[in-house]
């Protein structure tokens, strides 16, 4: 089992700036892909970003040139930098785990993130 522990949502003013973090612990060992998945009110549940162990990322269309994500391996903490952040980004975030090792994806509690003025 992988546990995942994601403080650090709340409300923002449109253009404003959030920074995500993200925290497993238990069968860590094994862990390749994090990252964050949102779901706004009455949609899916969407990608945001995802980052593998060696570093490389993707990202959603939506939030290119605006939003980063890290990770740290030593840690196994995976953080985003939201910037320049609008109205339709208010959701739910989702810390996201894939375990190789199991072939299981784990999932956060969810964060809520607001943008409102």
């Amino acid at each position: 089992q992988v546990q995942l522990v994601e403080p650090g949502g709340g409300l923002v003013q449109p253009g404003g700036s959030l920074r995500l973090s993200c925290a497993a612990s238990g069968r860590i060992f094994g862990i390749n892909t994090m990252g964050w998945y949102r779901q706004a009110p009455g949609k899916q549940r969407e990608l945001v970003a995802t980052i593998t162990s060696a570093a490389s990322t993707n990202y959603a269309d939506s939030v290119k040139g605006r939003f980063t994500i890290f990770r740290d391996n030593a840690k196994v903490t995976v953080s985003l930098q939201m910037n320049s952040l609008k109205p339709e980004d208010t959701a739910v975030y989702y810390c996201y785990v894939y375990h190789s090792g199991s072939g299981m994806d784990y999932w956060g509690k969810g964060t809520l993130v607001t943008v409102s003025s």
